[in-house]
């Protein structure tokens, strides 16, 4: 029984999809495997999480749990029966899960729960036939502020359905596709009548897929579909923000006897870091500045993201909280070739050591006109 995602993500029903996506990040941030390696409670944890987000960020599956509870997802997911068992988690870690894409609408759930009752298709008639589009695939990964500066790629390994290559995905011995069902002329359906009432059913004759297979693929068994062992190199670009996600077409799971495969979603979080805070496509770090050169002025060496130093003058009279701005040493921007600013924060240590000509430097300076105005 899948828990409250409201409670898992302690947020209001009426939260807006801001709050939903905030509280999200703060826990996958939290518990995240990477984080807490061997923390199996951890890892149960952050699977609640994802399986509460990826219900409530969809307008059409929070609305079928608000109507429905859990009897709106088959399987103990929300992303609808779960193909391989209980505990089947193809990729081991957990943050990989299965994802409908478009969202659980009634049409789905339907399907699903046909798939109950022996049917193995329902509905989605293409060219006369009625097939299954792949599931979509989703992972998670989380990187350092340097990795989306520069860019870099996200290798996942995992095992999931894969189109036949013996028969072409279409599951027939010759590898061609299937003819058209006799009983239901190649809709997937047919029509049957009790009493005043007239419904329509997947067709018992061919599983509701609209074609029958007479002679069966020996390497798939018909199903168009084998299971391997796969690994995808995904390309984060340059700039990316937290809580983006890619997306790569046709890289999910193989359609179901020569359906388009579903897609691959990765959704990409970045860990705090210990010099830069990051607001949009801007940076901002800290410096220590001694009280002399904030008071007379001077020059200041300070680090960028990308290891460079630069030389940075502080005008005289700068107060302490005040930011410098460097053009261009932020982050990548979103149009090719631009970059955010570095905004240098001014902190300034006060010594806990000094010697007796620095005691009397500073007694003769806080006994001026300025000093005893505040400006010290």
């Amino acid at each position: 029984m899948n828990k409250n995602p409201y409670e898992v993500l302690g947020v209001a029903r009426d939260a807006s999809d801001a709050d939903i996506k905030k509280a999200y990040h703060a826990l996958v941030m939290k518990y995240h495997p990477d984080r807490n390696p061997g923390n199996k409670d951890a890892e149960e944890k952050f699977k609640e999480i994802n399986n509460a987000f990826d219900i409530l960020k969809d307008p059409q599956k929070r609305a079928a749990y608000d109507r429905f509870g859990d009897a709106a997802f088959a399987g103990g997911n929300a992303s609808g029966a779960n193909p391989f068992g209980a505990g089947g988690n193809p990729f081991g870690n957990g943050a990989f899960h299965f994802n409908m894409g478009g969202g659980a609408g009634m049409e789905d759930i339907l399907r699903e729960a046909m798939r109950g009752f022996g049917f193995d298709g329902f509905g989605d008639a293409r060219g006369g036939a009625s097939t299954r589009a792949g599931r979509d695939l989703l992972d998670e990964v989380v990187i350092d502020l340097r990795d989306a500066y520069f860019g870099t790629t996200h290798t996942v390994k995992f095992s999931s359905n894969v189109e036949c290559d013996k028969c072409h995905g279409y599951g027939t011995a010759d590898g061609k596709p299937a003819p058209v069902c006799s009983r239901c002329h190649g809709t997937g359906y047919v029509q049957t009548s009790r009493g005043f009432f007239a419904m329509q059913t997947p067709c018992p004759e061919c599983n509701g897929l609209g074609h029958k297979i007479d002679k069966k693929c020996t390497q798939c068994d018909g199903a168009g579909t084998v299971r391997k062992s796969r690994t995808l190199d995904v390309k984060i670009p340059a700039g990316i923000e937290d809580g983006a996600r890619l997306r790569l077409a046709g890289q999910g799971e193989a359609g179901q006897n020569g359906a388009p495969a579903g897609d691959f979603y990765l959704d990409v979080h970045i860990r705090p870091d210990k010099r830069f805070e990051r607001d949009g496509a801007d940076l901002i770090t800290h410096a220590d500045v001694p009280f002399t050169t904030l008071a007379l002025g001077g020059e200041i060496e300070v680090e960028t993201i990308d290891d460079k130093t630069l030389s940075v003058k502080v005008p005289a009279g700068t107060q302490v909280g005040e930011k410098l701005r460097v053009r261009g040493h932020g982050m990548p921007g979103r149009r090719a070739g631009s970059f955010g600013d570095l905004y240098i924060e001014i902190k300034m240590p006060v010594p806990t050591k000094l010697t007796e000509k620095q005691k009397k430097l500073l007694n003769e300076f806080a006994g001026t006109k300025s000093a005893k105005k505040g400006w010290f």
